[in-house]
């Protein structure tokens, strides 16, 4: 039987508004997971728009091209020229290397007319644990027979995925045995949007036998070559800070230990100037940078193609990209999560002079695929991003958001967090660890 083809798929995308979500399911499965029966009706109180009722569909040709643009990413990231210039404007940190590849990476996909488009790269990607919970919680929809059909999804085999990275972590760092303790870091832990996923990954490590805590960095201290949380000593740092560089003094003490080899951390603030800084995107679309770095001709092909075109903003190209600006989307190279990014469109001449003075990428704006959603009774078109969350290069799962206004921003009614649910070459759909065909 022949795949379903992209207009089948984006038909489905505009005219299946059914609601896929088991909440019963989802609450069972949240519940017990954290051993708190009102756990997941706080997280619906609390973070009404975090998580879709309704998945996203895409084609295998989509979820395999997006993997193919972050293998050739990964590759280039250990290009020993291409960490020289990137290391070379990185902060003195970066060029400290545990060893390490970085749990949780995060690449995001708008899917552009001819296909996934890479809009930016996070190395501490948060979703992927309540993701794999929503996947669990899914039922078949209307009358569609590849809805229907759709590949069952193992969340104990990507739960396994998930902690198997961390295990790669310790090992990759030259340590033995197996992790004992975990401390998932972030600053003001419990006043952060996702810090129910904190609670799911400190009960799933508890699961495996390892003891976990959420702290902040001032929570932490460091005694007999180890570094601490109150009794504890910590094997590893889950890293969920956006001080991407550890720069600020409550983050002095991790970053010492971290120097020091004292803990492992992941992901670290290596990858971070590898992969995150939006700077880079601009070194991963100049061709003849690529083809100076002996970059394979198909990788770069690979590239071009899948990364719209980015470019510093700087004084010798400022005027043009005014000008321009209708066609162009504006980033902070260390920002995260949409913060001070615009639209070209939207720009006023007042926040123009504030990029200027600060240190922004141009990118050619990918015009985002929509999803029609049923919320209160009311079909609405939303927005959509793809998030493929990878170790070690490798696609663990992909996710979408969807959302109105500029950015993904978990305020919509009807958007948040979608499962995506892949074609595949039998005319089925697949999620979870199965997506790629």
């Amino acid at each position: 039987m022949a795949p379903a083809t992209q207009r089948e798929i984006d038909r489905m995308n505009e005219n299946c508004t059914c609601i896929t979500l088991d909440q019963d399911s989802l609450t069972q499965a949240l519940d017990h997971a954290v051993g708190d029966p009102a756990f997941c009706g706080e997280l619906i109180a609390t973070h009404p728009h975090l998580l879709a009722a309704q998945p996203l569909f895409i084609s295998a040709a989509h979820a395999e091209r997006m993997q193919k643009i972050i293998a050739a990413i990964e590759r280039v990231a250990v290009n020993p020229a291409y960490q020289d210039v990137v290391l070379s404007t990185s902060p003195q940190i970066a060029r400290f290397d545990p060893g390490a590849q970085g749990v949780f990476m995060g690449y995001d996909f708008h899917l552009g007319s001819d296909g996934p488009k890479l809009i930016e790269i996070n190395t501490n990607a948060g979703g992927a644990l309540l993701n794999a919970y929503l996947l669990q919680a899914q039922r078949a929809c209307c009358s569609d027979r590849r809805v229907a059909d759709a590949t069952p999804f193992d969340l104990n085999s990507l739960l396994d995925d998930f902690m198997l990275s961390f295990d790669c972590e310790w090992r990759r760092q030259g340590r033995s045995g197996s992790v004992r303790s975990v401390a998932i870091v972030d600053h003001s832990p419990q006043q952060q949007y996702l810090y129910p996923e904190f609670v799911l990954f400190q009960r799933l490590f508890a699961s495996r036998g390892i003891e976990a805590v959420v702290a902040a960095p001032k929570d932490l201290v460091r005694r007999g070559q180890r570094l601490w949380c109150g009794d504890l000593a910590l094997d590893l740092v889950y890293n969920r800070l956006t001080d991407f560089y550890f720069e600020e003094s409550s983050s002095a003490v991790l970053r010492d230990a971290y120097l020091a080899r004292e803990v492992v951390v992941t992901p670290s603030p290596r990858h971070h100037a590898l992969l995150a800084n939006k700077r880079n995107l601009s070194l991963l679309t100049d061709m003849d940078q690529l083809r100076r770095w002996n970059v394979p001709a198909s990788d770069v092909a690979t590239l071009l193609d899948g990364i719209p075109r980015t470019f510093l903003l700087a004084p010798d190209n400022a005027d043009s990209s005014w000008a321009k600006r209708n066609h162009l989307f504006f980033k902070p190279t260390s920002g995260y999560g949409g913060k001070a990014a615009y639209r070209g469109d939207k720009l006023t001449k007042k926040v123009w002079a504030e990029i200027l003075k600060s240190q922004y990428v141009a990118q050619d704006i990918v015009v985002p695929s929509g999803r029609a959603v049923s919320s209160e009774g009311v079909v609405k078109n939303m927005k959509v991003d793809l998030r493929n969350y990878t170790y070690d290069g490798r696609v663990q799962l992909v996710t979408a958001r969807l959302y109105q206004g500029q950015t993904t921003n978990f305020r919509t009614e009807g958007g948040g967090f979608a499962p995506v649910f892949v074609g595949r070459a039998d005319n089925t759909l697949a999620c979870g660890p199965s997506q790629l065909p």
